[in-house]
């Protein structure tokens, strides 16, 4: 079997770790099928070393271009491919000579236009992603809730949608902070305080408003407790610039010397934050997945997030869950992590376990049968999968 896999937005947030964990993860249990990644030779270098059934074919003309569309199909034809994997959404229809299989993140860009708030533009995109997703040989739904998404709003056959999950980058695993890794946050980061943590990206989407509301009612009420009087809010995460409005609210709650923003830092230095962090603050309005809650719970640090979307099916009873939009339950919900040793510790325990129910190997094994099943023209059969029931921790 041939398989082909574009590899061109390996570099974008979240496209780019699933891209990355995929193809490294079909590195390690497929050494017999034929693996040909598209997309520049500095992309595939980012992966890292591959087996020798694994080979470059440099593209770097962009997926979103007529020329970049053109070069990839006289790639696949040139190759003889059997399937070709795009691992994220598109909408420019696509006749390849080859079947295809697409992974779904998410259909958030989508949304507005099922609140009914769409103009002709974003009609048209949505009109053009419904017809990519009609024509592609089977949908891979990175959860339950995307693939349930995905059928109300276009309508694409059930059972030509695989649920295959996500999964935490290896370098989540490498133990605990050191003594020289606090150390190094003291010097680097200038921080020796206890501190609750965001990481992801600056969306609105991601509720960060209420993260600095919630921070500063929480600092409110401990102050009348005299408990964690040098407590602080580590945002981190990138385009910070863009939003304005962050700044604004740190300064309407009288927060400023307690909210920092650090902006991008590198996965062995993220690594060091979620482990030394009191509690992982995640409370999105709107989630494929979230993969930043399970990156904390692997390293013990108790989360908070959302009782919406694809959350609770993700940490299942392994977090506390809120209503994102509740600033003051946010709070209450902090106040008791921290202050309740034994919750922590129940968290603790319990992310662990969650943690490592999610695999990149086991998905890749699921991605490999699809392949063949599509390479194979296997007609797929409707299997339901109901969504896994969540309970919040007591």
């Amino acid at each position: 079997m041939k398989v082909a896999i574009d590899i061109r937005r390996t570099t974008e947030f979240g496209i780019g770790t699933y891209t990355r964990n995929v193809v490294r993860a079909l590195g390690r249990l497929d050494h017999s099928n034929h693996y040909f990644l598209i997309g520049s030779p500095e992309k595939v270098a980012e992966i890292g070393a591959l087996p020798a059934n694994f080979k470059a074919v440099p593209l770097l003309e962009q997926d979103t271009t007529t020329k970049g569309f053109l070069e990839c199909r006289a790639i696949l034809k040139r190759l003889h491919c059997d399937v070709m994997h795009i691992p994220h959404l598109f909408w420019l229809p696509r006749a390849l000579p080859c079947p295809y299989v697409m992974t779904v993140h998410d259909v958030l860009e989508h949304m507005a236009r099922a609140n009914h708030r769409s103009g002709m533009r974003q009609s048209l995109h949505f009109y053009s992603t419904r017809r990519v997703l009609k024509n592609a040989a089977r949908v891979l739904a990175v959860s339950n809730f995307t693939r349930s998404e995905i059928v109300k709003l276009f309508h694409t056959p059930e059972e030509r949608i695989d649920v295959v999950y996500n999964a935490i980058d290896g370098r989540f695993l490498h133990g605990h902070a050191s003594d020289a890794d606090r150390q190094f946050l003291a010097e680097r980061y200038q921080i020796t305080y206890p501190f609750l943590l965001y990481a992801g990206r600056i969306t609105p989407h991601k509720n960060l408003v209420r993260i600095i509301e919630a921070f500063s009612a929480l600092k409110a009420e401990l102050k009348k407790e005299e408990k964690y009087p040098d407590l602080k809010l580590i945002i981190i995460g990138d385009e910070l610039s863009k939003h304005p409005d962050l700044r604004r609210t740190v300064i309407r709650g009288c927060v400023q010397n307690d909210v920092r923003f650090l902006g991008f830092v590198p996965i062995d230095v993220l690594r060091i934050f979620y482990d030394v962090a009191k509690v992982f603050v995640f409370p999105s309005l709107y989630e494929g997945f979230g993969l930043p809650p399970l990156e904390a719970m692997a390293h013990g640090t108790p989360v908070l997030t959302s009782n919406t979307s694809s959350i609770p099916e993700v940490v299942d009873d392994a977090a506390m869950l809120v209503n994102p939009e509740n600033v003051f339950e946010m709070m209450r919900a902090l106040r008791r992590v921290l202050l309740d040793p034994s919750l922590r510790e129940k968290l603790k325990q319990r992310g662990y376990n969650q943690a490592k129910k999610f695999s990149w190997d086991a998905s890749a094994a699921k991605i490999l049968r699809i392949y063949e099943d599509v390479a194979n023209k296997v007609v797929p059969v409707h299997t339901p999968q109901p969504l896994e029931s969540s309970r919040n921790a007591s």
